[in-house]
This record gives structure tokens, C-alpha cells and sequence, in this order.
């Protein structure tokens, strides 16, 4: 299964790490960007109408072999659209040096997901203000700051979010499937978890 869709300014953050330290809470909150955490690892994203998510479910336990099968694939999509995309050492996706797909998966017994982030023309300053990474993550990438690593796809030629994601998803499905009202409850349910402030605040992980 591949899913795609877009958010209103959001904050994600992984399984693990510590909410005060990766995210400027109250810069968020003024300014109305919404915080959750999600069960996978990896680091932590900013996301907003500008920015495409991207979720694949593989019927499979093997998290190396869904990281390897999806990022393959999301890399030779982007380079049917003339980019120079590769992938980077840390699971994400690279055009020119910039940093445009940040990735993470999680495994469950009998499946895998992976998901990420496909920045096409995501506010940058909102970026920058909402998400707060220690001096040494920054420093293993050898740069300054968060916005000095990361790129649009817009600003790369991109510039038809339509076509972008017509592209996406007929490189990744080969039909469609509208889900049922019994699995709009079950998936209400499994929401229902991560809304939760003590999941959020990392004290029901």
C-alpha cells in the first residue's frame, strides 16, 4: 500500500527523542504548528501544505529491505524528473547536496512502513523557527544550520505540484484502493493512541 498527502503546518518528531530538545515548543504553539510524535525512529520534520508525505506499507518484517526497496524507488522517480537524486548514508534523499526526502520506518510482525517527508515548496522560515537540532547533529552534516542542508523541489524546477504528484504516485501504484468504513474505524483507532499527550510527551512510548 502507498499513501500520499499533504498537512497544515506540522511538527513530527521520533519515537525517541526528547520533544523540548528537537522542537521549539513555544514558537509552535504561538504560531499555531501542531506537535506529534510517531512510533518510528529517525529525526525530526517540519511539515506544511508545501511539503508531500510519503507512507509505504510492505507485507513484510525487514526494515533494511523496505528502507532499501523504497528508497530505490522514490530516488528513480525523482530522477525520471531530470533531478540528480541519490541517497544519503543517514536514509535520505539528496538533489545537489540539499537534503529534500528525510525518512523512517517502523516494523511490525508481519509488515514494514516507510514514510518520509518530499519537500516541494515547504516555508523554509517556518522550518527553521520550528525545529531546534543540538549544534552537534548539525555539525556531522557540516553545516550551520538546519536551512543551509535542506531544498525545495520548486526552486530545483518543480514548480507543478499536480504533475509532481500524479508522477509519484503512478511510479509507486499500480491501481487504487478507497478504503472501506471498517477500515476508516480501524485506522480511527490506532489515531486515537497518537493524539494522546502522554504519547506525545514521550511518557507512553
Amino acid at each position: 500500500m502507498f499513501f500520499l498527502w499533504q498537512s497544515r503546518p506540522t511538527v513530527i518528531f521520533g519515537r525517541n527523542q526528547d520533544m523540548q530538545a528537537e522542537v521549539n515548543v513555544a514558537w509552535c504553539e504561538e504560531h499555531g504548528v501542531e506537535m506529534y510524535r510517531r512510533k518510528s525512529g529517525g529525526g525530526c520534520v517540519y511539515s506544511d501544505e508545501g511539503n508531500v508525505m510519503l507512507s509505504a506499507v510492505y507485507p513484510y518484517a525487514d526494515g533494511p529491505r523496505a528502507f532499501s526497496e523504497y528508497l530505490s524507488q522514490l530516488v528513480k522517480t525523482l530522477q525520471g524528473l531530470g533531478l540528480p537524486a541519490v541517497r544519503s548514508e543517514h536514509n535520505d534523499v539528496l538533489v545537489d547536496g540539499l537534503k529534500v526526502s528525510g525518512n523512517a520506518c517502523f516494523v511490525c510482525p508481519n509488515a514494514t512502513i516507510v514514510h518520509g517527508t518530499l519537500l516541494w515548496k515547504s516555508n523554509m522560515d517556518n522550518l527553521t523557527q520550528a525545529i531546534t537540532p543540538s549544534k552537534e547533529k548539525l555539525a556531522k552534516h557540516a553545516v550551520q544550520s538546519v536551512r543551509q542542508r535542506v531544498g525545495n523541489l520548486y526552486d530545483m524546477g518543480v514548480t507543478d505540484l499536480a504533475a509532481l504528484k500524479k508522477h509519484i504516485i503512478s511510479s509507486f501504484c499500480e491501481g487504487e484502493h478507497v478504503l472501506a468504513e471498517e477500515e476508516m474505524k480501524i485506522i480511527e483507532e490506532i489515531e486515537a493512541g497518537y493524539l494522546e499527550p502522554e504519547f506525545i510527551q514521550g511518557k507512553g512510548c
